[in-house]
């Protein structure tokens, strides 16, 4: 089956498994830091996106990875009937805060265990959070919980800064990181070939954006400290890699640098293939 295909693709060992259900944890102990220093998304990709979904007021959308509310707050004006999960109970609490008095349904619940009505939702998206969800369960379960033609959007975001920064950043992660760093070398995120390979979608939508940004050093720090590989390491290591940091920036009250953007969407085919 194809779709068995595409989650070979994503095959996991035990030890990567236990390592990224551990690691999506993480966030929900740096929420207030997460808030202050994560950007929202730009209104550019969120328009194309709701305008490629075809979805309005009072469409039943699911966001899944509130985190602490960045792109709910992009989602919140249009009306939609909208339900936001995290699976952190601090991001949850955060997002509630800054969504306060809007029309907004928030859980905390992982993907995995989120309860609906099959064939309900008009929409599924997710900023920087659908890759922690378990890869046999991703695509099926989004199949699974969209009405016929419904879609699955799915965005990410990356920070490209300006040298001296840019060029020192990778070399401080590798040299502390044992789990692979390649997000740190202006990653590329294309969900196509994966969305594709399930034959459960239709061919997927894809768009990029870039702008030119300027943030405070606190604020850069604050980005690189609510990173999943960052929040791993022990006290002593994360401390040793702030210095050098603030070291690197110690000239400087600013960062220049590219905020990307990227989105992927499908529809779900109203007859998937089954071989």
């Amino acid at each position: 089956m194809l779709y068995c295909r595409a989650v070979g693709m994503a095959a996991e060992t035990e030890q990567e498994r236990s390592r990224r259900r551990h690691q999506r944890m993480l966030f929900d102990g740096v929420a207030e830091l997460y808030e202050a220093s994560r950007l929202g998304y730009p209104s550019a990709i969120v328009e194309f996106a709701v305008a490629t979904a075809a979805v309005s007021a009072g469409s039943e959308v699911l966001e899944v990875g509130c985190g602490t509310g960045q792109l709910t707050e992009s989602l919140a004006c249009y009306g939609f009937r909208l339900t936001a999960i995290d699976i952190g109970p601090s991001m949850v609490a955060a997002a509630r805060r800054r969504l306060d008095g809007a029309a907004i349904s928030f859980q905390v619940s992982s993907f995995e265990d989120f309860a609906a009505a099959g064939a309900s939702l008009d929409l599924i998206i997710s900023g920087n959070a659908f890759h922690w969800v378990d890869p046999e369960v991703r695509f099926r379960k989004s199949v699974g919980l969209l009405r016929p033609g419904g879609w699955l959007a799915l965005l990410h975001t990356f920070e490209d800064y300006d040298d001296p920064l840019g060029a020192a950043l990778p070399g401080m992660w590798a040299a502390r990181s044992d789990d692979g760093t390649a997000w740190v070398r202006q990653p590329h995120f294309d969900d196509t070939e994966v969305i594709a390979g399930t034959g459960l979608f239709e061919t997927p939508v894809y768009k990029t954006h870039a702008q030119r940004i300027v943030r405070s050093v606190e604020e850069v720090i604050g980005v690189e400290n609510t990173r999943a590989t960052s929040l791993s390491w022990p006290d002593d290591i994360r401390r040793e890699f702030n210095e050098q940091l603030r070291r690197h920036l110690r000239f400087q009250t600013e960062v220049q640098l590219t905020q990307g953007t990227s989105l992927t969407m499908a529809r779900a085919l109203t007859h998937p293939s089954s071989g």
